[in-house]
């Protein structure tokens, strides 16, 4: 899930663990048959991902365009199956022994591209406050 922000920041015990200006706040979902082919792809379709404004208010640009950063937060809880009631099942959300490094590799994948990364902190109950632009959301799958 990306939502486009004017900022965004991650909390952990009262301590920000990461914070951005404009950009993109990526919650990041993993489930069992991803992998490191996966966290790549996801991470050139987000350094590419052309939500954001150009000159004339069109999402024309990308990070890479703009210079803009991403923050990555790990959310396990996109992978909640209410299908069979109210209360969701994780049955499809990876371990955290898989997910947590293919999380990491999103964000290293990204560095790599030049676009600046922030994180959240993987396992932690986490604050997250954001000002969403637009509001501008959107379902990416990689």
């Amino acid at each position: 899930m990306v939502q486009r922000v004017r900022r965004a920041s991650v909390t952990v015990d009262g301590e920000t663990v990461g914070s951005i200006g404009a950009g993109l706040l990526a919650l990041v979902g993993v489930t069992h048959d991803d992998d490191r082919a996966t966290a790549v792809k996801l991470a050139g379709k987000l350094a590419n991902l052309r939500i954001l404004d150009d000159a004339e208010g069109v999402m024309n640009r990308s990070v890479l365009d703009t210079g803009d950063a991403v923050l990555v937060v790990s959310q396990f809880t996109l992978y909640g199956d209410t299908s069979r009631g109210r209360r969701p099942s994780w049955i499809a959300a990876a371990r955290p022994e898989q997910a947590q490094p293919l999380v990491d590799e999103v964000g290293a994948e990204l560095q790599r591209l030049g676009v600046p990364v922030s994180t959240g902190r993987f396992r932690a109950e986490m604050q997250v406050e954001l000002v969403n632009d637009g509001p501008v959301t959107v379902l990416l799958e990689a």
